[in-house]
């Protein structure tokens, strides 16, 4: 009797443990897709279009973005932004004033801006 009662609890906590695991696997996937996403195009004479896409909204994200911006010297010339549910930009930037200013140079401070403000890391680029 104690050997059956035995393997019927130890079969509980396997039931347990497989559930702890799947819960810790599904949190880990909904981290990986909360970093934001980050496209950058040339538009022609120093400008940018930036879109930038989370799944959740990040407070003070946009802000670090357009530091990031200002240190590169760009003037945001149009931008529309979302910060409810989740975090949209779409941003043009522009007159450029610091020469070495590529594509490049803006996605990669824009992701340093994003990875600096949710703690660092894992940032999804596209």
């Amino acid at each position: 009797m104690d050997a059956s009662k035995y393997i019927k609890e130890l079969k509980q906590k396997v039931v347990m443990l497989n559930q702890e695991i799947a819960c810790a696997a599904q949190d880990s996937r909904s981290r990986q897709t909360s970093y934001p996403t980050v496209n950058v195009e040339t538009l022609g004479h120093g400008s940018f279009l930036v879109n930038v896409l989370s799944d959740k909204s990040c407070p003070g994200l946009l802000v670090s973005i357009l530091e990031a911006f200002d240190e590169l010297g760009l003037s945001v010339l149009q931008a529309t932004a979302t910060c409810a549910d989740t975090f949209r930009l779409e941003a043009i930037g522009g007159e450029n004033l610091m020469e070495n200013v590529d594509e490049h140079a803006v996605k990669q401070a824009v992701l340093r801006a994003c990875s600096s403000h949710s703690g660092g890391g894992g940032n999804k680029q596209t």
